[in-house]
């Protein structure tokens, strides 16, 4: 632990806090009319610096278990499981639901006697504290956790009652500035994503351009590719994982158990374009890519179909760019049917896909300015992660400074910040 400013002192948070776990669903409960029902939240609702409440469950409970397990304002709520980087993520609830309980899988922390700041333990144990949780939490097979005695070791830095308000109020000042930035930030990377879409949109001779099925345009049938178990030194194979927006990463590939001869069928070639056949979101079902490079040898699964067209009618770049457009893509998600929560196309869908056909001048001309634009959308978004990376390292800069005592409340304060930052 690191030294702290004097009249600081390091406090385990069972020392500060009672600290409980939520209630575990137990499915045979739920249809008993003498438990009542009440909402809980579970892991997706806490989120690092945000209780999200866009999707709450209910839950029936012994009435004496609702009452002691519900949610008041001031209590600050902590992860105890899922993908790693979740361990201790949370914030502080503030009353938004009146009755509210939380999972098993959700810690509560409730500060006694006012001993320290609930959004000061939040920041702390959500920004500082990562690697704390990191080294202290288990991982299972798929899951990693921490268990509620560990948490309750977890030590925490315990500013005197009287200057623990400023401190507050200085990093909410702070913060909330950061919080716009950051938001302008997003809000400029997705409008840099829809920059290529809304530009084939507005081209005229596209949006008039005579409408052709798929069938139509076809160079080959559409092929579905095979499944294929994994293999250590097999042939390869692609995974659903290549298509990486409007292009075919071939690294993405697993070795499968098949050899050369089995695999000559489903060979992929410069010019193929692959669309997904199946995937857990509507969005990103029948999504396609291009392989713009000529490959190594390597195969596709049946978790893609290769579309071959016609090139004197459309150039694989071209399809590359309004098969993903709004307008195929309404088509694609209307045509989609789920099974067990996947959605899926088939060959049959898919041929009948209508697409805007220019004529091939005009696809090239289209294509030129879209790889132009490509490039700026692309200079532009790496600006933008530059300075998304300089904006979490002033936030962890920030934190670093307030619970090492360094914030004074003076304009000072971010020339400290940034000298720590390096920005």
């Amino acid at each position: 632990m690191t030294d702290l400013p004097p009249r600081w002192r390091w406090a385990a948070l069972g020392e500060i806090a009672d600290v409980v776990g939520g209630v575990t669903k137990d499915s045979k409960l739920q249809s008993r009319p003498d438990l009542v029902e009440v909402p809980y939240l579970r892991v997706a609702n806490v989120q690092r610096g945000r209780i999200d409440l866009s999707s709450v469950a209910t839950i029936r409970v012994p009435p004496r278990k609702a009452a002691q397990l519900e949610l008041q304002s001031g209590d600050v709520l902590l992860n105890e499981g899922g993908d790693r980087d979740k361990l201790g993520r949370g914030w502080v609830w503030q009353g938004q639901i009146p009755g509210c309980i939380h999972q098993n899988h959700v810690f509560r922390a409730r500060i006694r006697d006012g001993l320290l700041h609930p959004k000061l333990l939040a920041w702390y144990a959500n920004e500082v504290a990562h690697k704390w949780f990191e080294l202290n939490g288990k991982q299972s097979v798929n899951l990693a956790s921490i268990s509620l005695s560990k948490v309750r070791t977890f030590p925490v830095p315990v500013p005197p009652v009287e200057e623990q308000l400023p401190i507050v109020e200085i990093l909410e000042y702070h913060l909330s500035r950061l919080n716009v930035a950051e938001n302008c930030l997003a809000a400029a990377s997705a409008r840099c994503e829809a920059m290529v879409t809304s530009a084939l949109l507005v081209d005229e001779a596209v949006a008039s351009s005579p409408r052709v099925a798929l069938r139509s345009l076809l160079a080959a049938p559409l092929s579905n590719g095979r499944s294929v178990p994994t293999s250590e030194g097999g042939f390869p194979v692609l995974r659903l994982t290549a298509l990486k927006g409007d292009r075919v990463e071939l690294s993405e590939r697993k070795p499968g158990a098949w050899t050369l001869d089995e695999a000559r069928p489903f060979l992929v070639q410069q010019g193929d374009f692959m669309v997904a056949r199946g995937n857990g979101s509507l969005r990103l079902v029948g999504r396609g890519a291009l392989v713009r490079d000529q490959p190594d040898p390597v195969a596709f699964p049946d978790t893609l179909i290769r579309l071959r067209v016609d090139q004197s009618r459309v150039l694989p770049d071209f399809l590359s760019v309004v098969w993903n457009s709004p307008l195929v893509r309404r088509q694609i998600e209307s045509l989609a049917r789920t099974t067990a929560g996947i959605y899926k196309v088939n060959q049959k869908h898919l041929e009948s896909v209508v697409l805007p056909v220019p004529n091939r001048d005009r696809q090239s001309q289209v294509c030129a300015r879209l790889d132009q634009l490509r490039l700026a959308q692309k200079q532009l978004t790496r600006g933008l992660a530059v300075a998304a990376m300089r904006s979490a390292s002033l936030r962890r800069s920030l934190l670093d400074a307030a619970f090492s005592g360094q914030l004074t409340g003076r304009a000072s304060d971010m020339d400290l910040v940034e000298e720590m930052a390096g920005v």
